[in-house]
């Protein structure tokens, strides 16, 4: 006989997620995107995220539960995103959850989606090494993490982002650019015919003096966008392929350089890299080629565990489980903007209440 079965349910922004793990094995995910709904509005639009959630959740629990070959009533506890993310969508997913974990009689957790990131690591490579410095690249979040026991002990936070997040960055300059949206995987396939040195972006932060593990990336954005306006007022055809290599050298090369710096100064030999951001095939091959240098072990999730996914959110219900976590309480809620500091993630609906 295994350990607890949990259902992870992920909602936060454009993604439906369902994900079923045991003992930190993954039995089955699925994922619905509405991404092709919102892409011609250059972004994710909340109200039609959140209509997608409604119409996929039933479809996408459905699909995991018969992939892992298991009935509702084998399911043992339930695990949900209540922040951050985007209101109405992750309202959607609680309300789910809830109605699961109720018929099902079993506890119901809620979880920091960007803990649901590190966790992801996990179902491949096995439990974190302690301690751990954790890169979280995203379209909303760039945060260095020092990470000694995900789910029993605070998040250390070394440095986030002041501004723009790396994913976002790539987002707003793929429009600038004319690529289409989500950004990151345009500029991706765009700088493959570039030369990554044939533009000398600026590398924010970096310079003697500055916060070691902050990010910003609000000025590499504009350096860009002037970039491009140059060449345009000029009448000269902008090189695409180039300004997108260029662009995504700059982001990983900044990303890798703090990244490794905060493994040195603490004394880490290993960097675990996760969130969407970290598909980027650059971000990918510089830290591999940076880590190897300096003889950190690197561990990144496969592609398909790097975006949102019910998976992830699953593995850190998981952990809380076996390290014997309190469930959430009934009056449960979400909260947008949490910032990470625990896994776990219970905010009151009554809290909310006050606050209006």
């Amino acid at each position: 006989m295994g350990g607890p079965v949990v259902l992870g349910i992920e909602s936060s922004c454009d993604e439906t997620g369902a994900g079923i793990v045991q003992d930190g094995r993954l039995l089955a995910h699925v994922v619905a995107s509405s991404m092709d709904e919102h892409a011609r509005f250059g972004g994710v639009v909340p109200e039609i995220a959140a209509r997608a959630h409604l119409q996929a959740f039933n479809p996408v629990v459905r699909e995991a539960l018969d992939r892992a070959g298991l009935r509702p009533g084998q399911i043992d506890a339930v695990a949900v995103t209540t922040g951050p993310g985007l209101s109405g969508a992750l309202q959607v997913g609680l309300a789910g959850a809830k109605t699961l974990a109720y018929a099902a009689g079993v506890p119901l957790y809620g979880v920091h989606h960007l803990a649901g990131h590190v966790a992801a690591d996990t179902l491949a490579h096995g439990p974190l090494p302690r301690p751990s410095v954790v890169l979280i690249v995203s379209g909303g979040h760039t945060s260095l993490l020092l990470v000694h026991d995900l789910v029993r002990e605070p998040i250390l936070h070394l440095g986030d982002t002041l501004d723009d997040a790396a994913g976002e960055c790539f987002d707003k300059v793929a429009r600038i650019l004319g690529l289409p949206y989500p950004g990151g995987p345009a500029i991706d396939r765009a700088a493959r015919d570039g030369d990554p040195r044939a533009v000398a972006f600026p590398r924010p932060l970096t310079r003697p003096g500055d916060d070691p593990y902050a990010f910003s990336f609000s000025g590499l954005k504009t350096a860009a966008a002037r970039w491009v306006e140059d060449h345009r007022a000029r009448g000269a055809q902008v090189p695409v392929a180039d300004g997108a290599a260029a662009l995504q050298e700059a982001v990983a090369d900044v990303l890798t350089r703090k990244a490794l710096a905060a493994c040195a100064a603490h004394g880490v030999r290993t960097l675990v890299v996760v969130g969407g951001v970290a598909a980027n095939s650059r971000v990918r091959a510089l830290a591999e080629r940076r880590c190897a240098a300096a003889g950190v072990e690197m561990r990144v999730p496969p592609m398909t565990l790097c975006t949102d996914n019910g998976a992830m959110i699953a593995a850190v219900g998981d952990l809380l489980v076996r390290s014997g976590a309190d469930p959430a309480p009934l009056d449960v809620s979400i909260d947008p903007s949490a910032p990470l500091e625990y896994a776990a993630l219970t905010p009151l609906a009554r809290t909310h209440a006050r606050a209006a």
